[in-house]
């Protein structure tokens, strides 16, 4: 019996669709290692991180998380995902490798800039980073619009992207504010604005977007179709713009539209409810403790916990203790919910990439091991245990302002982060070439592929 994984390649292969395999790395490594440095700082120097959060330390770390792990894997994970599940064209270009330059370098010199508190250099290296995701999510967006899947998974993928472009707008107003101070309002308000367009609209929406092409790859399940699929779009887009709006005017509104972008959510959870109803049968072998299922779980969960944390911080008055529950809100919805999610569905994802390039490293003559055995389960487990010690333990320790809590958490997150990056760097090498085949893959390739593969 052919894997579902290989009936998926095969089509992959038959439409002249081949995923990129040096600059996902490139995008997934840096992320990596970002993650782990924030972890690593945060460990070494706790007291650094424990107590009041907006300090130029603080969003350095803050960034190494939102860009550098959440934006560089979702960029990086775009090109692997895109010809494997979203149906469409996402090769890497000349442009795309600039891109990626310009992304790291503006990274690292705005990251080291908020460390030695130079505010135009963190501008000017914002500036750099924004208008290279900038071009790679026009590139997304110009892709999807020619993929062959619904339009409402199409429509989430295209209002993050979008959404990355007002947040980048106003994150560049903040950043070019700190020495410049033309900005009205109060400066924390806009921090939280600026945020939660970003966290909401642009890392949350397509993880959602995504999600419901790679969750039944992942349950596995059927693929949940019809107009409500377009209701989680819909209401996190109002929401996320709404919610934007009233914390940036100061509005007292804000709380309803936290309700809408809670609703959104609650959809999307609909959907996953309806797919683990409709499982479909998994793979001959395949273990039944699924550690991205338990990954995904444990992100959902988080995402419950800040949920709840938000809305009550919209509708109680502004305190001392709002402050503390702010930190605790951010580990929840960063950590626990948005990073923890990008490690569910990479533990999914690189493995069917490494699967390709391997079967196209033997010129598509001899299929590799299943991807859902390239995976070390000892790694997996010890990543699992530190991301489900961590995250709670980091969210207490940044309540009552504990620096051996938070160094505590950050070891245990470290060593997480850690055991994935050398559990991927296995499952990568599996995947390099061991020849150099025509990778535009021709009439041969399709007649082999027809004469092997016989849906059972």
């Amino acid at each position: 019996m052919i894997s579902t994984c290989e009936l998926e390649m095969t089509h992959v292969m038959t439409n002249d669709r081949i995923p990129a395999h040096a600059l996902p790395i490139l995008y997934l490594g840096s992320a990596h290692v970002s993650l782990g440095l924030a972890f690593l700082f945060a460990a070494l120097w706790p007291r650094a991180v424990a107590g009041f959060f907006y300090h130029s330390w603080i969003v350095g770390l803050v960034h190494l998380v939102t860009l550098g792990w959440i934006s560089f894997s979702i960029l990086g994970s775009i090109y692997l995902v895109a010809p494997l599940a979203l149906r469409m064209e996402m090769s890497a270009r000349r442009g795309d490798y600039v891109a990626f330059t310009l992304a790291l370098l503006g990274l690292i010199g705005m990251v080291g800039h908020f460390w030695i508190q130079q505010y135009p250099g963190m501008a000017w290296s914002a500036a750099t980073i924004a208008c290279a995701i900038v071009y790679t999510t026009t590139r997304i967006i110009s892709g999807v619009r020619r993929a062959r899947i619904p339009p409402p998974v199409k429509l989430h993928i295209v209002l993050a992207c979008v959404n990355f472009w007002l947040a980048a707008t106003m994150g560049l107003l903040l950043a070019f504010d700190k020495f410049a101070h033309f900005l009205p309002g109060f400066v924390l308000t806009n921090v939280f604005a600026h945020a939660h367009l970003a966290a909401l609209g642009w890392a949350a929406m397509m993880v959602v977007g995504v999600g419901y092409r790679m969750l039944p790859m992942t349950i596995p399940s059927k693929i949940p179709a019809g107009p409500s699929v377009y209701a989680s779009a819909a209401l996190l887009e109002m929401g996320v713009l709404g919610l934007f709006t009233s914390l940036l005017f100061g509005s007292g509104l804000s709380w309803i539209f936290g309700l809408v972008v809670a609703g959104g959510f609650a959809v999307f959870f609909g959907h996953i409810v309806w797919m683990v109803r409709h499982r479909v049968t998994r793979p001959v072998g395949a273990s039944r403790v699924d550690f991205g299922l338990l990954h995904a779980a444990s992100a959902a969960m988080s995402l419950l916990v800040a949920t709840t944390i938000g809305l009550t911080m919209l509708i109680v008055p502004t305190a001392t203790e709002t402050l503390h529950w702010s930190a605790v809100y951010g580990v929840f919805g960063l950590v626990g919910f948005l990073a923890q999610m990008v490690v569910a569905m990479e533990t999914r994802l690189l493995p069917m990439a490494a699967w390709f390039w391997g079967y196209a490293g033997s010129g598509y003559r001899s299929p590799p091991p299943p991807p859902y055995v390239m995976r070390d389960r000892t790694l997996q487990a010890i990543g699992f245990v530190g991301w489900t010690v961590g995250v709670p333990v980091l969210a207490v320790g940044m309540f009552v302002e504990s620096p051996v809590l938070v160094s505590l958490a950050s070891w245990s997150l470290y060593v997480a982060i850690t055991s994935a990056a050398v559990d991927n760097a296995f499952v990568v090498r599996g995947g390099l070439p061991r020849s150099t085949p025509d990778l535009k893959v021709g009439a041969i390739c399709r007649e082999r592929s027809s004469e092997r593969v016989q849906p059972s």
